[in-house]
């Protein structure tokens, strides 16, 4: 049930009371590192939920404890979503009003807030989103390279051979991609990225609105050089890569069904050729029409 505390943010050193809020779900985007970055909505609606749903209390509790919020906060994590899940739910269902944050930036980017907006939405709960800072959108636009199309892939495969073979499908895409790294993966990430995209334009973007923000520029190799040589990789780190020349060859025969081999490994026939088609430029008839052949050679006479 909804609580009943006084509900305000402190802001400029004064109290600042914070409308009341329907009951729902409310996906709210935090600083991702400059705390001033928060919107006055996300005040108002951080102070007038009657629960945070968070990653990691500690993180959220510093942002609530600067603008002087004391709603409670409670875990929601990839590690203990599917107890939690139903719980907030329930409570939804109650007539609670429920704000959901990841550690910094747009909730569902990289975390598994997506499968309790989906409950929810399946459930015909409300859901309202607040936007607001995101580092990949941030690095676009810092990083000097296209931003009329990207494609955001997130953190590669932590295994060699995994990420490679991921590097080589999204080497034939036709925009801008966007990548999230660590710090201790970042030099073996650029070298894999340097030998499969080969001297694209690409920045790497660190700590972006924090005190040591940073925004290195070059191409492929060459950034990968600066980093293997002791370049700073401490932070939070995106990867920002141009997209391919204008006049980039199409696969032959034998890198398409390659292609689709690969991604058959991993997803369905219908979301295989959608990844191949987006990453090739192919017609999707064209492609589906291989997948089928591929199917029927490999022994299984049916679309999985």
């Amino acid at each position: 049930m909804p609580d009943e505390r006084r509900k305000s943010y402190v802001l400029a050193g004064q109290a600042v009371e914070a409308p009341s809020l329907p009951a729902g779900l409310h996906l709210v985007a935090t600083p991702i590192g400059n705390l001033r970055d928060v919107t006055l909505r996300a005040l108002e609606t951080l102070a007038s939920a009657d629960i945070i749903a968070c990653e990691d209390t500690r993180i959220t509790r510093r942002l609530t404890e600067h603008y002087g919020i004391n709603t409670p906060l409670t875990p929601y994590h990839e590690h203990n979503a599917g107890a939690a899940r139903p719980k907030l739910l329930a409570r939804i269902a109650a007539g609670s009003s429920i704000a959901l944050v990841s550690d910094a930036g747009t909730p569902l980017i990289s975390d598994p807030g997506f499968k309790l907006v989906r409950a929810a939405r399946e459930a015909g709960l409300a859901v309202t989103a607040l936007p607001g800072p995101s580092a990949a959108l941030a690095a676009l636009t810092m990083a000097g390279l296209p931003t009329d199309r990207f494609f955001f892939e997130g953190f590669l495969p932590v295994k060699t051979g995994q990420r490679r073979a991921r590097i080589a499908e999204l080497s034939r895409i036709p925009a801008t991609l966007i990548f999230y790294e660590s710090g201790p993966r970042l030099v073996r990430a650029l070298a894999d990225l340097a030998s499969g995209l080969g001297p694209r334009e690409a920045a790497v973007c660190r700590e972006l609105t924090k005190l040591h923000e940073e925004v290195r520029r070059g191409d492929l190799p060459g950034l990968a050089r600066a980093y293997e040589d002791g370049a700073e990789t401490r932070g939070e780190i995106v990867i920002v890569v141009a997209p391919p020349p204008a006049d980039a060859a199409q696969p032959d025969a034998g890198e398409l069904d390659a292609l689709l081999r690969r991604a058959l490994e991993r997803v369905s026939m219908k979301d295989a050729v959608s990844e191949v088609a987006a990453a090739t430029g192919l017609p999707r008839r064209e492609i589906y029409q291989r997948a089928l052949a591929l199917n029927d050679e490999d022994g299984d006479g049916a679309p999985p």
